[in-house]
């Protein structure tokens, strides 16, 4: 019997991934025992790992500042899986949360309100 090529092996005996791995950007924040990875929320509230395909896009999103390491995305999940969060959100759009009335709208829902109460 000749020796057989692992690269060769059609059931190698160690399993690995099929096809190249994404490598995303992942932001982080800083804690006092090191990096941990940032989780954010969908539309829905859900809770998502983040990632992004390219420094350039984290930027864009999350801006200059943000740390953030690199990841393949099978780690992201397994990072994550611990946590209860399934879901990994690659290249998300800045979402923001909903803009506060402006100080006009206050004094005339307060106005509104005075009035009714002085009439009713």
């Amino acid at each position: 019997m000749s020796p057989l090529d692992p690269a060769e092996d059609p059931e190698p005996s160690e399993p690995g991934p099929a096809g190249p791995q994404l490598v995303l950007c992942v932001p982080v924040r800083s804690g006092t025992t090191g990096c941990s990875a940032r989780f954010f929320r969908t539309p829905l509230g859900e809770r998502t790992a983040v990632g992004f395909t390219s420094e350039a896009q984290l930027t864009a999103t999350l801006g200059a500042g943000q740390p953030w390491i690199r990841l393949a995305e099978p780690a992201l999940r397994a990072l994550a899986a611990p946590l209860g969060v399934t879901t990994v959100t690659v290249d998300p759009q800045l979402s923001a949360p909903a803009v506060a009335p402006a100080p006009n709208t206050l004094n005339t829902l307060n106005s509104l309100n005075i009035l009714q109460a002085l009439n009713g």
